[in-house]
């Protein structure tokens, strides 16, 4: 061969060679192993939690039907949280207001139970198959030792977060009618539902006792569960009870706080009875992110909340009699505000579309994994979200749907509700380490494109996201998903998928122009676009125990991997 030949020949196989080359390492770097074998832990739904601050939204139409769905996308019982159930007042919701009416007094001072609108709610959730996570308060108007009026507060969004606190944040004028209240409230459950059912329950005491919502001393809050507790204990013994919902828990109050309240209820003297320590069957706190506005654009913080779940698992299983206690985050977050719209609060504009959906996935996938590291008994995460009855089509609520149409973000958790059997491992070169997350959150110049996954005797499911703190789409990247050890020769492929154009209410809704008033056509297609897609259906073959899914995963999506067999 000609000596120019021969070289433009060696430059053209050389050329060739390192094509080839870059394209194996560039199907290798956005590689996903999941192996079928290696057994983690078995798959707790912690994800099955849910709560808000509106009780009186619970029976309405569209959070009937929101329960609904709810109830049937988890393979367990979801519990469900909700604040001001024994507020005063006419029962009418309003944004960060609720109320029953469950205790009044007379003109002489004898208390008046009323049972009505809170049997309304308890029995929405239970006739679905549904648990409460019973929340012990807020104080009700003719009990409260600080009735400032009027005790209606009447916040919209844009007002001062304080504006909230009334009368309903003070202790209780008289202790004993406190405790005859939970005791009377918990009897009559009994009665309503039965010995077997309200144990299954877990009762606890008011929420975020170290910020706005308690407006007293570190002591009186003891005082006020103790008080609580003995009531609970009263009514049915085997009732199990917690607290005390901290808010903020890795910073230095909260910590002290949390241990606080922790070495009061293991050795402290007990307010209500005179006896050494205080009930404690579950140890609740809160746990939030931080977005922020940047140049216009949102920008999650992911650390924030990890921190606060990390500080949690590490206070609980610092004491010997916590160590083992089921462990709720009794709200677990993005941030902090639910009726806080993006108009108000720019910075939530991630809410309606996929960043919401795509952080889920990616926070959850962590909560996990602090909880094996810290080996706790994590029992579940409550997502603070649910609707917002009679509000403005997509106002950038921190809610699952709107006007009874689902947001992306519901399909993450329908996702999460077909994963079962055992937690199996997972190793992606593309998902984020751990501290790394805990520092400083998913902020680098790579997206976190990281995977979740499961098996069970008859399936095996993978959830994979690629997910940025920084709220912008980005082009699709190819994702190889490899499952080894699959035990048969043929099985069932199906793909679901939530991104710009598939189980995405959002984006069809601003095609139709974002209107306030749709008609009924656009609320179905609305409706139909809310629900999770299927985006591919198969039958394949298993060579070798083994099985390569090639995916194409846009930033701030989220897909997830069904095998059947």
């Amino acid at each position: 061969m000609h000596k120019t030949l021969r070289c433009l020949f060696l430059l053209i196989l050389t050329v060739a060679s390192i094509g080839v080359k870059a394209q194996q390492a560039s199907l290798v770097e956005n590689s996903i192993e999941v192996d079928l074998q290696k057994k983690i832990a078995p798959m707790k739904p912690v994800w099955s939690w849910f709560g808000y601050d509106e009780p009186n939204y619970t029976y309405m139409k569209d959070g009937k039907k929101l329960l609904s769905e709810l109830a049937e996308l988890s393979p367990v019982p979801v519990y469900v949280r909700t604040h001001s159930l024994l507020v005063s007042g006419d029962g009418k919701a309003a944004l960060k207001w609720g109320s029953t009416n469950a205790y009044t007094e007379d003109t002489d001072g004898n208390p008046v139970y009323d049972w009505t609108i809170i049997d309304s709610i308890f029995d929405t959730y239970i006739q679905r198959g549904m648990k409460p996570l019973a929340q012990i308060g807020f104080m009700p108007e003719d009990l409260s030792s600080n009735n400032p009026k009027p005790y209606r507060h009447h916040w919209k969004p844009g007002d001062p977060y304080t504006d909230i606190i009334t009368g309903w944040a003070y202790p209780p004028k008289d202790y004993n009618k406190w405790r005859d209240l939970v005791y009377q409230w918990v009897k009559h459950a009994v009665e309503r539902y039965g010995k077997a059912e309200v144990e299954s329950w877990y009762w606890e005491v008011w929420n975020e006792p170290n910020g706005h919502y308690w407006m007293a001393s570190q002591e009186e809050f003891f005082k006020l569960y103790d008080y609580a507790a003995d009531g609970v204990k009263r009514a049915l013994p085997t009732a199990k009870i917690g607290g005390p919902n901290i808010a903020g828990t890795s910073g230095k109050k909260a910590t002290e706080w949390m241990n606080n309240f922790i070495k009061h209820c293991i050795s402290g003297t007990n307010y209500a009875t005179g006896k050494r320590g205080s009930p404690l069957e579950a140890l609740l706190f809160h746990a939030k992110g931080a977005p922020q506005l940047v140049d216009g654009r949102v920008v999650m913080n992911m650390a924030p909340q990890m921190r606060d779940i990390a500080a949690g698992f590490r206070i609980a299983s610092s004491y010997s009699e916590t160590k083992d206690l089921p462990l709720i985050i009794g709200e677990s977050d993005p941030e902090g505000c639910a009726a806080c719209g993006m108009a108000t609060n720019p910075e939530n504009a991630y809410r309606n579309g996929t960043m919401y959906s795509s952080y889920t996935a990616a926070s959850f996938a962590r909560k996990y994994l602090l909880a094996d590291r810290a080996k706790v008994n994590f029992l579940g995460a409550v997502s603070w979200s649910f609707e917002f009855e009679n509000q403005p089509w997509f106002y950038g609520f921190r809610d699952l749907a709107t006007n009874g149409v689902d947001k992306p973000v519901l399909n993450v958790f329908r996702m999460f509700g077909m994963m079962k059997g055992d937690r199996i491992g997972v190793e992606s070169d593309r998902m984020y380490l751990l501290e790394t997350v805990l520092d400083s959150s998913i902020r680098g110049q790579r997206t976190d494109i990281g995977a979740f996954a499961t098996k069970d005797e008859k399936s095996a499911a993978v959830m994979v996201w690629n997910y940025h703190d920084v709220d912008k789409q980005g082009p699709a990247e190819t994702v190889s998903v490899v499952l080894n050890h699959v035990p048969v020769k043929k099985a069932m492929l199906n793909i679901y998928l939530i991104d710009d154009e598939n189980s995405n209410s959002y984006e069809v809704w601003k095609k139709m122009g974002s209107p306030q008033k749709p008609t009924q056509q656009q609320i179905t297609k609305l409706e139909q676009a809310g629900q999770l897609k299927c985006v591919s259906s198969s039958t394949i073959q298993i060579s070798e125990g083994k099985t390569v899914v090639p995916l194409k995963l846009k930033r701030q999506a989220v897909a997830f991997i069904k095998l059947d067999w």
